[in-house]
């Protein structure tokens, strides 16, 4: 199997991947707090997972996925409050949300989707067992984690308690052992859900919730743990916390990665900033394909400016590539011939391109990089496609067939342009939508035959104004949809 490196964020290094158990890759990401629609920034960390899940399918590993929704939290409590409707009524209406979007965005489900409000018996479970270990204590139906009692507390995020505690809010609650200690139970207070525990009627923490969850679905040692860079502290921190000091097993996860913020204009998306675009918003002037290739455009690690120019810079990449494609079909349609120079040259070419994308995949899933050995082999099949415009028509099958292979799987492990590889006559009615292209085609033809060069080109320019572009070429017209 091919050796794969990430960054750990805990060691602070590229790593081999070793997987917990052979040939498995054991996975668990935070997912959406579903208080509203999905944000571009929820859009990144989970593109990109889905990017990396396919990338380890790809290579031979037995993936699985996991991500939760917390469906109990205080900003679904609040819009809850404030719509006069129960706090499950936002939670499942925009969890609805969070499917539409990244349904749209060709993200894969995940192999369990566990809600904070169906484990909560398991989540008591774990605090019992944190109170019973001295992890963790109660206060007046609270239970809170005690820092110090966790001697590792800090290493992931490169914290140190005293760094802690002299950052920490002045209206900290001074019941507490020490200022950095953190909820893992909340007593019930009005207007909120709550459910009966050993410590009385509350509900859970944040951060336990990760824990129990990710521990019930992957066991106490897994793979990997992904989510936004916005989530080492104190979330992913307090997950080391209270799944080492539950379990006592060290390390609960092998590999730690997070993915860059997003920005607008250089400066982080907020609210307050009023530079916040939803998923829903931006898909109505944009293609799925365009947003997601967007998200992929940068290492997953770095930071991502979004823009209008950067989405358009995204069609125009999918423009190429989807026109290499389309090329891609219409030759395998022709009639079979030699496996002449050009032919082997392709060939050559989309191999090497192949081990270039795979080796820029392997070194911490580097999209970035492997966009350039995409764009490498859309143009070697280009110039195939004209060589053989130019010459007799005929193509060599043997070698278009491994071609179709290593660019199809370049771009299902990015995942896009899926529709592409459809081709012009696939879906209701596309016999006789052919029929009339070629109805339209013949018209054109015959105004160029007989120099009616402004009818030919006004039929043209009307085509293209509704996303039908003409190519010109010695063998005759053709057409093809514009996707983008």
């Amino acid at each position: 199997m091919r050796e794969i490196k990430v960054y750990n964020t805990m060691t602070r290094e590229k790593e081999v991947f070793k997987p917990v158990k052979e040939g498995e890759a054991k996975i668990y990401v935070c997912g959406v707090t579903p208080y509203n629609h999905p944000h571009i920034g929820n859009a990144r960390p989970f593109v990109t997972w889905d990017v990396i899940r396919r990338y380890l399918t790809h290579v031979g590993y037995k993936v699985t996925y996991v991500q939760n929704f917390t469906d109990v939290d205080d900003k679904i409590i609040n819009t809850s409050n404030g719509e006069g409707v129960s706090w499950d009524t936002i939670a499942n209406r925009y969890i609805d949300s969070y499917f539409e979007v990244m349904d749209a965005l060709h993200v894969k489900h995940a192999d369990v989707y566990p809600r904070v409000s169906e484990h909560i018996d398991e989540i008591i479970e774990m605090i019992a067992t944190l109170i019973k270990k001295g992890f963790a204590y109660e206060l007046d139906g609270d239970v809170y984690y005690s820092v110090e009692k966790f001697e590792d507390y800090g290493k992931l995020s490169g914290r140190t308690l005293d760094d802690m505690e002299a950052g920490a809010r002045v209206d900290v609650d001074d019941r507490k052992q020490n200022p950095m200690d953190f909820a893992l139970w909340k007593s019930a207070k009005p207007g909120e859900p709550y459910w009966e525990s050993p410590w009385g009627n509350g509900r859970p923490g944040w951060h336990i919730e990760c824990s129990t969850m990710s521990n019930k679905y992957l066991g106490e040692e897994f793979d990997f743990h992904g989510g936004g860079s916005d989530l080492i502290f104190p979330h992913h921190e307090n997950e080391i916390a209270q799944s080492e000091g539950c379990t006592g097993h060290h390390p609960s996860v092998r590999y730690w990665l997070h993915n860059g913020f997003i920005t607008i204009n250089q400066e982080k998306m907020s609210k307050s900033l009023n530079n916040f675009f939803l998923v829903k918003d931006i898909l109505k002037e944009y293609s799925p394909d365009a947003l997601r290739y967007f998200l992929m455009s940068t290492h997953y690690r770095s930071p991502l400016d979004f823009s209008d120019e950067r989405l358009e810079e995204a069609n125009k990449s999918l423009e190429r590539m989807t026109t290499a494609i389309q090329n891609l079909l219409y030759l395998e349609n022709q009639e079979e011939g030699e496996c002449d120079d050009e032919a082997k040259a392709l060939l050559d070419n989309a191999r090497k391109y192949a081990e270039e994308f795979e080796e820029a995949m392997s070194d911490d899933f580097n999209t970035a990089l492997a966009g350039a050995p995409m764009f490498g082999l859309a143009k070697e099949i280009n110039i195939y496609y004209q060589a053989v415009q130019n010459c007799n028509g005929k193509v060599c099958h043997e070698t278009l067939a491994e071609v179709r292979d290593i660019f199809k799987m370049m771009t299902d492990i990015i995942g896009i342009l899926e529709q592409a590889w459809e081709g012009p006559q696939g879906g209701a009615g596309a016999e006789e939508y052919e029929q009339l292209m070629q109805v339209i085609l013949n018209v054109r033809q015959n105004a160029r035959e007989q120099k009616l060069w402004d009818l030919a080109d006004a039929i043209r320019d009307e085509l293209g104004n509704i996303g039908i572009v003409i190519e010109d070429s010695p063998q005759g017209a053709r057409w093809k949809k514009r996707e983008f």
